[in-house]
C-alpha cells in the first residue's frame, strides 16, 4: 500500500520508483476528485515519464462540468482519456510475459 498525503499519488510517495522497478510504463487512473487528485496524479504521471490513461466512467467531481472540462484538458495535454470498454480491452490484451 502506498499512502499519499497530497492530491497526487506520486508527490511525496515512492510510487514512481515502485512502478519503474516493476517495468511499468502506463498508469490507469480512476477516482475522485477530478480537479484535484485525479488531475494532479495524471500530471505527475506524465512528468515522471509514464503514460497516463484516465478512465472516463471512473472519475468524478462535485460538479459534472468540472469533470468534463478536466477530461477535455487532460486529453488535450497530459494523457489519454478512454472509455471503460477500451481500457478493459487494453488490459485483456497486455503481454505480461516479461
Amino acid at each position: 500500500m502506498i499512502v499519499k498525503k497530497r492530491a497526487s499519488g506520486f508527490h511525496g510517495t515512492y510510487l514512481a520508483g515502485f512502478l519503474r522497478a516493476h517495468n511499468v510504463d502506463t498508469v490507469i487512473i480512476t477516482g475522485v476528485t477530478m480537479a484535484g487528485c485525479v488531475r494532479h496524479t495524471t500530471e505527475d504521471a506524465i512528468a515522471e515519464g509514464f503514460r497516463p490513461i484516465v478512465v472516463r466512467e471512473a472519475v468524478g467531481d462535485r460538479v459534472p462540468a468540472v469533470t468534463e472540462w478536466n477530461l477535455f484538458d487532460i486529453d488535450a495535454k497530459f494523457g489519454d482519456v478512454e472509455p471503460l470498454d477500451n481500457v478493459l480491452h487494453y488490459l485483456e490484451n497486455l503481454d505480461t510475459s516479461n
